[in-house]
């Protein structure tokens, strides 16, 4: 599948938010994608919540929780690997909120 010029700049745009000084910008860069589901761009998210880790901001590291966790219902084992590949500059509560279904899971199985 080809990417439209347009998908290209929006992806471009939620990049720089994630960079801004603004925290409730760069919290709207992080929650974009959260009911996207198997459509979610994983590289996109990626980048983006690398360009956010060690804010040592509460609301930045939930947001980065919240949609570690809603995209561990869709793919658990990217957000398990982005986790462990990441896991020394994530937040305790980040990783807190991340695992959150990914422990019940396992809980259950």
């Amino acid at each position: 599948m080809e990417t439209s010029v347009l998908e290209i700049q929006k992806s471009s745009r939620r990049i720089l938010w994630s960079k801004s000084e603004d925290l409730w910008i760069k919290r709207i860069a992080i929650d974009h994608q959260l009911l996207y589901k198997e459509k979610t761009d994983t590289q996109l998210l990626e980048t983006i919540l690398l360009n956010c880790l060690g804010s040592n901001e509460f609301f930045i590291d939930k947001a980065i929780g919240w949609a570690l966790r809603q995209y561990s219902k869709t793919n658990p084992r990217w957000v398990e690997s982005f986790i462990k590949q990441h896991h020394a500059a994530l937040s305790s509560l980040t990783i807190k909120e991340a695992s959150k279904y990914l422990t019940k899971k396992k809980t259950c199985e």
